[in-house]
């Protein structure tokens, strides 16, 4: 399963005023700190590696670029990167890029046992799961894995979606009540279809 693990608010906001100061220790460290993250993000909706890697890049020459300019990030250093990800990503591919089909093999977890009776209900559950998740909306898709596959915080999924906290309430609190019903709606097809 990925995981993405973001540095504490006031340690990113002490970094993100260095950097805009100049200092190359700071840049460096904000690359360090937030490249794996920012690449996690854009792996959840790209299949090769090498080109999420090349958008991750683009990510941090645009932040490095913005750094000379007034429109530099100010605050949420985070939200900027993740921001500027997301319109990498548009840029690539379009608003309509759908979650890969590896991502939600990532997002679900392992079986606990070796138990083939377990194994066999894990992969009707897993098939069921990713089919209800492609049905929901690209954003909705998004809340569910950076909240529950991810374990971000409410804050957290704001800022990398470029929400409100109450917008990402109101969006999870519909994508679970949409996946609650479309799982039982799919389960009913495999015990009676």
């Amino acid at each position: 399963m990925i995981i993405i693990v973001l540095p504490d608010i006031p340690e990113e906001d002490a970094l993100l005023a260095q950097a805009r100061s100049g200092n190359h220790d700071a840049i460096r460290q904000i690359y360090q700190a937030y490249f794996p993250p920012v690449y996690q993000f854009i792996r959840l909706r790209v299949d090769e590696s090498s080109i999420a890697e090349d958008i991750a890049s683009n990510v941090f020459v645009n932040f490095i670029d913005a750094l000379k300019t007034p429109n530099a990030p100010r605050k949420s250093l985070r939200g900027w990167l993740f921001r500027v990800a997301r319109n990498e990503l548009y840029q690539y591919f379009g608003r309509d890029k759908a979650f890969t089909s590896t991502t939600l093999d990532e997002w679900i977890p392992a079986p606990a046992d070796d138990n083939p009776e377990s194994e066999m209900m894990r992969t009707l559950n897993a098939e069921a799961i990713r089919a209800a998740l492609r049905q929901l909306s690209q954003d909705q898709q998004e809340v569910l894995i950076l909240r529950f596959g991810h374990a971000l915080s409410l804050k957290e999924t704001a800022d990398l979606m470029d929400k409100r906290v109450e917008a990402v309430k109101v969006m999870q609190f519909r994508a679970l009540k949409r996946l609650r019903k479309l799982l039982g709606q799919t389960q009913a097809d495999i015990h009676y279809g």
